[in-house]
C-alpha cells in the first residue's frame, strides 16, 4: 500500500479502493441474485413434483384406501406438509451448499496458524452440536404432532362445511364450534411449542459458540504466556478472529439442520402417501381392449371388509341385454357386488369374467369403458353442465351432450338456465335441485354410451315428481343395454328379467317378480313390508 501511495498518490489509491469496494459488492449481490434465482426454480419444481406424485398415487388408489383415511388429513398433507417442506427444507439448501465451503476454508486457516488450538476447538464444537441435535430431534417429534393435528382440524372444517345444512337444522352450531375451537387451541399450542424450539436453536448455538470461544481464549492466552516465541500474540489474535468468523457458518448450518428436522416430520407424512401400496393394479401384460358380447359371470366370489365377510361364494351370470336387479336388506352386499365389476375393489376369492376373460387380466381403463354408473348420491363438479355431462372427454361433443340430455329428460331445464349448457352448476351442483342433479348424472352415463349400466339406488333420494322424471329417463337409458339395478324400492325392479335376493352376503333367492312372490320367501316378505 505504501509503494502504491508513492506511485499513484493518496487520491489515486483511495479511488482504487473505492472502485474495488463497488465491484466486489456488485459481484457479491449479482452472484447472490443468481443463486436465489436458481434456488427458486429448484424449490418450485420440487414442490410441484411432490404434489404431482402425491395426487397421482391418490388417484391410483382403490376405494378401500379412502375408508381408512380422513379426507381432511389427506388435504393437509398435499397442501400444508408440502408447504412445510418448501420452507423448512428447500429454503435451507442454499446454506447447506454454501456454508460447508466457508467452514473448510476457515478450518484450513486455523490449522495453518495452530494445529493444537484447532484440535482443541474440534473437541469442543461437537459438544455444542450434540446439544443442538437434541433440540432438533425434539422439534421433529413436535412438528409431526402439529401436522397430524392440522389434518384433524382441516377434516373437521371440511365435514362441518359439507354438513352445514344438518348442523343448522339440529341447532348444533355451538357443539361444532366448540369442537373446532378445542382442536384449533390444541393445534395453536403445538405450533407455539414448535416455534419456541425452533427459535431456541440459533441463540443456543450462539451462546454455546461463545463458551467455546471463551475456552479457546483462555487456553490460547496461556499458550502465549507460557511460550510467546512458539505461539505469538499476533498468531493468537489472528486465530481468534478466524475462529469467530467460523462460528457464523457453523451457526447457520445448525439453524438449517434444526429447520430441516421440522420439515422431516412433513416429509414422513408425504412419504406415507407416495410409498403407500396400491391394492388394485394392472398386470404387466394386461389386455388393453375388451368387448362385451355374451355375459358377465361371478364365479364363487368372496369379499371381506377387514374381518367382516360381505360376499360368500357368490355365483351369478348376467347375459347381454338382461336387466338384473339386486335386492335385500342393507349390508347384504348389493353395492359391493356392483363395485367389484369395474374393479373398484379386487375379489379375494373366486373370479369375475367378462365374456370368459378374468377382469384382473384387463387394464382398469379398458375395463371401466364397459360400465356407466348412476349412484344414489349425485356426484357433480363445480364446472359447466357440458363438462359435467362429458366428464373425461377432452373435447366435449355438444350435439352428443344435447342428445344425452334429451334421453335423460334434462334438456328442458338446461335450456332454462342462464347460459344453457355452459352454465356453472356450483359446488357439487348446489345450483340445481336433487332431481335435476340426478338427471345430469344419467345424461353423463348416456354420453359415455357404455354397454353395461349400473344403477345404484338411483331414485331413492328423490321426491315423487323428480322420481317419475328420473325413472322415465332411466327407462330410456336401459333400452338395448345390459343393466344391473340395486334397489330398495321393489316397485322399481318388478319388470327386471331376473331379481337376485341377497342376505348377509349370500344369494338366497333369484327369479322373476312373479316367481319370487309365489315362493313366499325373503323377497315376498320385503314386498309385503313395502306394501304395508
Amino acid at each position: 500500500m505504501s509503494s502504491s501511495i508513492l506511485e499513484y498518490g493518496k487520491e489515486g489509491v483511495l479511488l482504487f479502493i473505492c472502485i474495488c469496494i463497488v465491484v466486489l459488492f456488485f459481484l457479491k449481490n449479482l452472484t447472490r441474485y443468481f443463486a436465489m434465482y436458481w434456488m427458486t426454480v429448484i424449490r418450485a419444481n420440487v414442490v410441484k413434483d411432490l404434489r404431482n406424485s402425491m395426487f397421482n398415487k391418490l388417484a391410483a388408489q382403490s376405494l378401500g384406501y379412502y375408508t381408512n383415511e380422513r379426507k381432511g388429513d389427506i388435504i393437509s398433507r398435499v397442501s400444508g406438509d408440502v408447504a412445510e417442506v418448501e420452507w423448512s427444507v428447500m429454503s435451507t439448501l442454499e446454506l447447506l451448499f454454501r456454508e460447508p465451503f466457508t467452514i473448510i476454508i476457515f478450518m484450513v486457516s486455523m490449522f495453518l496458524i495452530s494445529v493444537k488450538l484447532t484440535l482443541i476447538s474440534l473437541v469442543l464444537i461437537p459438544i455444542s452440536a450434540l446439544i443442538i441435535g437434541r433440540i432438533s430431534k425434539s422439534l421433529k417429534r413436535s412438528s409431526a404432532k402439529g401436522q397430524t393435528k392440522l389434518g384433524e382440524l382441516i377434516s373437521t372444517l371440511e365435514e362441518s362445511l359439507g354438513g352445514i345444512r344438518i348442523i343448522k337444522s339440529f341447532n348444533a352450531e355451538n357443539h361444532v364450534k366448540k369442537n373446532f375451537h378445542n382442536q384449533n387451541r390444541e393445534f395453536t399450542r403445538l405450533q407455539m411449542r414448535i416455534m419456541r424450539k425452533r427459535d431456541l436453536a440459533s441463540p443456543m448455538s450462539e451462546f454455546l459458540g461463545s463458551l467455546v470461544l471463551t475456552a479457546l481464549v483462555w487456553i490460547g492466552g496461556n499458550m502465549v504466556f507460557d511460550d510467546g516465541k512458539a505461539f505469538t500474540g499476533e498468531q493468537f489474535i489472528g486465530f481468534v478472529i478466524v475462529f469467530s468468523q467460523l462460528m457464523r457458518p457453523v451457526q447457520g448450518v445448525a439453524s438449517a439442520i434444526s429447520s430441516i428436522h421440522k420439515g422431516l416430520a412433513s416429509i414422513d407424512r408425504i412419504d406415507a402417501i407416495i410409498n403407500s401400496e396400491v391394492a388394485v393394479v394392472d398386470k404387466p401384460n394386461a389386455l388393453n381392449n375388451v368387448t362385451f358380447n355374451e355375459n358377465l359371470q361371478y364365479k364363487t366370489v368372496e369379499f371381506s371388509y377387514a374381518d367382516k365377510l360381505v360376499l360368500n361364494k357368490i355365483s351369478l351370470e348376467i347375459k347381454k341385454g338382461q336387466t338384473i336387479a339386486l335386492v335385500g336388506p342393507s349390508g347384504s352386499g348389493k353395492s359391493t357386488m356392483a363395485d367389484l365389476l369395474p374393479r373398484f375393489y379386487d375379489v379375494q376369492g373366486g373370479e369375475i369374467l367378462v365374456d370368459g376373460v378374468n377382469v384382473k387380466d384387463v387394464e382398469q381403463k379398458a375395463l371401466r369403458r364397459l360400465f356407466g354408473i348412476v349412484s344414489q348420491e349425485s356426484i357433480l363438479f363445480n364446472d359447466s353442465i357440458l363438462n359435467n355431462i362429458a366428464l373425461g372427454d377432452v373435447n366435449p361433443d355438444m350435439d352428443r351432450a344435447v342428445e344425452a340430455a334429451k334421453i335423460a329428460n334434462a334438456h328442458e331445464f338446461i335450456e332454462r338456465t342462464e347460459n344453457g349448457y355452459h352454465s356453472n352448476i356450483g359446488d357439487r351442483g348446489t345450483k340445481l335441485s336433487g332431481g335435476q342433479r340426478q338427471r345430469l348424472c344419467i345424461a353423463r352415463a348416456v354420453y359415455k354410451n357404455p354397454p353395461v349400466l349400473i344403477l345404484d339406488e338411483a331414485t331413492s333420494a328423490l321426491d315423487t315428481e323428480s322420481e317419475k322424471l328420473v325413472q322415465e329417463a332411466l327407462e330410456n337409458v336401459m333400452k338395448n343395454r345390459t343393466v344391473l339395478v340395486i334397489a330398495h324400492r321393489l316397485s322399481t325392479v318388478q319388470n327386471a328379467d331376473k331379481i337376485v335376493v341377497l342376505e348377509e352376503g349370500n344369494i338366497v333367492e333369484q327369479g322373476t317378480h312373479a316367481e319370487l312372490v309365489t315362493k313366499n320367501g325373503l323377497y315376498n316378505k320385503l314386498v309385503k313390508m313395502q306394501n304395508l
